[in-house]
């Protein structure tokens, strides 16, 4: 008679939060950062149609890092738990706690009865009439939920985003402000880290942004596009992120005689 193979529970769970922490790893981080104006996301994304960040209602909105199938079915059902509640009920019941707890029960529960959980990471935010009274919830593949407040950043080389995060971030920062640092701090991840040569620049047509607008009634989200965030960032579409004039190009004299017209 054959002895059953056992594995312990303890074992299980680690093995489970290993698999997880390595899928979510491989996917390039996403930033959240509050200001005055509202909250900015960002995050180094190429693809115009596979969005990692997505409004979910009037004042609240989701991003993600991880498996993309993974996360879209939670925004989807997300989408689905807003509505219904604002029908319902009333659109101001539907907040971001609400929603958070709602994703906490579905990824605690696949946690700890699935094979396999979900390698996702998750931020649902929800600006506020101040400041103040923003939120912003991070919820990791086993269900945990954290309440940050300013800046949080999830994926790949989270760790080295973060110290640039929490190195310069600062109360009272504006959108044009806020959006420079988190573009700056998806800069400074591992591989430039590792080159020693300071965050690297990311091009604006690399970038998937959007904000929850304080002062926009109603529906609070928008999308920049890269002509938007360019002037934002002060590139003007060929400098660097620090707004400066492109490598190469020399900056007009007060002595420098006008052109003569065409």
């Amino acid at each position: 008679m054959s002895v059953p193979f056992y594995v312990s529970p303890e074992q299980v769970m680690k093995d489970k939060a290993d698999f997880a922490r390595k899928g979510i790893a491989r996917g390039r981080a996403v930033v959240v950062v509050a200001c005055t104006d509202g909250i900015v996301f960002a995050s180094e994304n190429a693809s115009r149609a596979l969005h990692k960040i997505s409004e979910i209602y009037d004042r609240v909105a989701f991003a993600a890092v991880g498996k993309y199938n993974e996360f879209e079915n939670l925004r989807v059902a997300g989408v689905r738990y807003a509505d219904l509640r604002g029908y319902s009920y009333d659109r101001d019941d539907v907040t971001a706690r609400g929603l958070a707890n709602a994703y906490a029960q579905t990824l605690g529960t696949i946690f700890t009865t699935e094979s396999k959980p979900y390698e996702v990471e998750l931020v649902v935010a929800e600006v506020g009439a101040t400041p103040e009274q923003d939120q912003v919830y991070r919820l990791t593949y086993d269900g945990s939920v954290a309440d940050e407040h300013g800046y949080v950043a999830m994926g790949g080389s989270a760790e080295q985003i973060t110290a640039h995060l929490a190195e310069h971030w600062q109360p009272g920062m504006d959108l044009p402000a806020a959006l420079r640092l988190a573009v700056q701090a998806l800069g400074s991840d591992a591989a430039a880290a590792a080159a020693g040569s300071g965050p690297r620049a990311i091009s604006a047509d690399q970038l998937e942004v959007a904000v929850l607008e304080r002062a926009r009634t109603r529906r609070t989200f928008r999308r920049l596009g890269a002509p938007a965030l360019a002037d934002l960032l002060g590139t003007g579409g060929d400098g660097d992120a620090d707004g400066g004039a492109g490598e190469g190009a020399a900056a007009p004299g007060p002595d420098t005689p006008p052109e003569p017209p065409a």
